[in-house]
This record gives C-alpha cells, structure tokens and sequence, in this order.
C-alpha cells in the first residue's frame, strides 16, 4: 500500500477550492501549462467590461493567449494573491488582491478582486472577474 502526502493529495484533488487554488499557483509561477490543466476544454473565462482585457474568451490557450500572456507584455510582477475562498458546491468565489507595475507609466497597481469559478469534474468550467477598473485605468494612464 501507498502512502500520499498531503502534497499529493492537494495536487490532485478535485475539489473545486483545490483546483482554483492550483490555477493561482500556477498563474503566480508563470507556470501557463499548469494553469491550462486547471481549465476545461470549454471554459469560459470573463474578464470584467472596463478592464483592459475585458471579454469572454474560450479554451484553456484562449484563455493562457489572451489574459495571461497579455498581462505579462503589460505589467511587471501582475500576481493575484488570493486570501479568502468561499465554497458552495462548484462555486468558489475568490477574494483576492492584483499588484503589478505598469510597464508603460512605471505606476503601481494594488486593487482589491473578487473572483467567481465554477467549476466540475476537477476544471474550471467558468471564470468572472470583478475590479475596480479605475484603479487599473489610473496605473495605466501616464502623468499629465
């Protein structure tokens, strides 16, 4: 018989607070193969309207291309720390914190999030974003 960690436990879990918790871990790392795995074939990942990535995308490289990547080309150290999770069922919703710099104006970003998953047989199946926009706008636009 085999012993598991808790380590391998967390690392294959399907609990829905596991697998967002990976995709953060993943998304902290850089690591976007990781992060891939943590989404369904047909996720649908909404960044909020006002937001400079705002839309749905679709597929887990929809989602790496066009979110993950983007904000990388934009933004030094773009990290969402993640601090309270609440779980009901498939749903988990994310308070958590972006900071970053803006590559462009050299400005600080440091605003609160609430993230929504959902997610069922192990992936995120779906994402929203909710931000105060202004705060990014603001550390986006440079000094008058």
């Amino acid at each position: 018989m085999t012993e598991t960690t808790p380590e391998t436990d967390f690392a294959t879990s399907s609990a829905p607070a596991d697998v967002v918790r990976r995709q953060y871990l993943a998304s902290a790392a850089g690591d976007l193969e990781a992060l891939r795995a943590t989404l369904a074939p047909d996720v649908e990942w909404t960044e909020m309207a006002g937001f400079p990535l705002a839309g749905t995308y679709r597929t887990p490289d929809g989602v790496t291309s066009n979110v993950m990547e983007q904000l990388g080309k934009d933004w030094d150290e773009w990290i969402a720390h993640d601090d309270t999770y609440v779980v009901e069922g498939e749903n988990v919703v994310v308070l958590a914190r972006y900071t970053a710099r803006n590559n462009t104006t050299g400005k600080d970003l440091n605003a609160r999030v609430a993230h929504h998953f959902v997610v069922r047989g192990g992936r995120i199946v779906r994402f929203e974003q909710f931000v105060d926009t202004a705060l990014v706008r603001d550390a986006m636009t440079p000094e008058a």
